[in-house]
């Protein structure tokens, strides 16, 4: 790698930005850096799928827009953000042959643009980002920068595993069952899910569902800089979350107080949870105390619910059908099972076999749900008065590659594999809450390990500021994988 490559490889977003608006370095330097380290590491870990270097280089000549990121390269992951005059297959083997390009950019791509990211490829996901894991037929899998034989999670694996690498700074992540949380544990990162109508998806996706975007990054001041330059409504989006009081990076080094704590440490129904995720919840808790907090065992009675993963299944599989609907419009013919991994046409068939009934029941139970999970929240008397919750981010420290491999005889296994992978985060999807995942505990084998907090809803400040203390007291940026 250059010189320059190798000086700028650790640098956050901020500071990348911070030596463009100095002079000292020019976008078309950061941005060669980067193509450089993308060119000469991701031979070992297939994160960075579609590359349109010459097209970045183009844009980091031109003039670029006066946004907090200017000249700082970025990556779009492969699912859903559509980039204007660019392939986007959501890792899908038909979208993938057809090539097809994106006519327009969604709304959040062209914030991003506005923020002054130079934008030079896209980074692997699963599915139609439908697994905790990164492994698509479409691209092939894509490994863990922290041990090559591991997953770096998913669905936002690719976006995780570039930056956990060092290849870019800050890449964009969604998240619609844990899938920004899940791949920042896995690669020891930032990974921030937004409340429900924080940011818009439109305007070809609607904020009324699970899924949110944003970002994976290295730093928390990176997150909160971001979410203030892409958030708020887009036209016609009708689930808006209420504007902050000030900017979200006015909470870096503020005082949270404080703050009420509940720590669950264990599986919220009964299943197994990896000791080292538990002593990383623990570990963050006696942390947190040490701060000033008050933390006690507890959380929402309404996440024993055994029903609640049923309901969640019928949203997900009911959105994986329409997902492939819009596939076969796109490429003008009905599907073949070539087309589709097995664990996807699964779920699109057990969808099929919804009446308009069975998805209203489904979606009245999601808001039962998230009424009953938000009242701990609330203040007293009519909530329990909990300021956030604190839990492991995964039932599991990163996974071998193949964990969650598809069975033609057994389609839904990886679901039910996913499931005990992940059970803490899909709750605060259907709640729509916000919730970081924070780089707190390495094993002993050196995997990373993430810890997740969640707010109440529409309470990003709350999860800023005490993410900001805890980088500050327990720093993660000096750890770097052996990739």
């Amino acid at each position: 790698m250059s010189s320059l490559a190798d000086d700028t490889r650790w640098l956050d977003a901020t500071d990348q930005a911070a030596l463009v608006a100095s002079g000292k370095v020019a976008p078309i330097e950061l941005l060669d850096a980067a193509i450089d380290r993308i060119e000469s590491i991701d031979k070992k870990l297939n994160a960075v799928v579609i590359r349109w270097f010459d097209h970045a280089r183009e844009t980091a000549t031109s003039t670029l827009p006066d946004g907090p990121f200017r000249g700082v390269p970025f990556l779009l992951k492969d699912l859903w953000a559509a980039y204007a005059g660019q392939v986007l297959t959501n890792g899908n083997r038909a979208l993938k042959d057809a090539g097809i390009i994106s006519p327009a950019d969604t709304t959040l791509v062209s914030r991003f643009r506005a923020a002054g990211f130079v934008i030079a490829g896209r980074t692997n996901s699963p599915e139609l980002g439908s697994l905790p894991t990164t492994e698509p037929d479409a691209w092939g899998a894509t490994r863990n920068p922290w041990n090559l034989a591991h997953s770096p999670g998913g669905s936002s694996g690719g976006s995780a595993a570039a930056v956990a690498a060092g290849m870019v700074s800050i890449a964009h992540a969604s998240d619609g069952g844990g899938s920004i949380r899940i791949p920042a544990s896995a690669c020891g990162l930032v990974g921030l899910k937004t409340s429900q109508g924080r940011i818009t998806l439109g305007p070809f996706r609607d904020e009324s569902q699970l899924g949110v975007e944003l970002c994976v990054s290295r730093s928390v001041r990176d997150t909160a800089t971001l979410l203030d330059a892409v958030r708020g409504p887009g036209i016609g989006d009708t689930v808006i979350a209420a504007p902050p009081n000030r900017p979200y990076v006015d909470e870096l080094g503020a005082d949270p107080g404080s703050l009420r704590i509940g720590l669950l440490d264990h599986h919220p129904f009964g299943g197994p949870v990896h000791e080292q995720c538990a002593l990383a919840a623990r570990a963050t808790a006696a942390l947190l105390e040490s701060l000033g907090h008050r933390v006690e065992m507890g959380y929402p009675a309404a996440m024993n619910n055994p029903e609640f993963g049923r309901r969640f299944g019928a949203l997900w599989s009911t959105a994986m059908g329409v997902g492939l609907s819009r596939i076969a419009e796109q490429i003008g013919r009905e599907l073949t099972t070539d087309d589709v991994e097995p664990v996807n046409r699964a779920q699109a068939d057990f969808a099929r076999h919804f009446s308009a009934t069975d998805y209203a029941q489904a979606l009245a139970a999601n808001v039962a749900f998230r009424r009953a999970v938000q009242r701990w929240w609330a203040p007293a008397p009519e909530g329990d008065g909990f300021d956030l919750l604190l839990t492991p981010t995964l039932g599991e420290p990163p996974v071998l590659l193949g964990t969650f491999a598809n069975n033609e005889d057994q389609p839904m296994a990886p679901m039910a594999r996913a499931a005990q992978y992940v059970p803490f985060t899909p709750a605060f999807n259907s709640s729509g809450q916000p919730a970081i995942s924070l780089p707190m505990h390495w094993t002993p084998d050196g995997l990373p390990v993430g810890i997740q907090l969640v707010a109440a809803y529409g309470r990003e400040d709350v999860l800023i500021r005490v993410a900001a203390q805890l980088e500050i007291a327990q720093p993660w940026a000096h750890r770097r994988p052996p990739v």
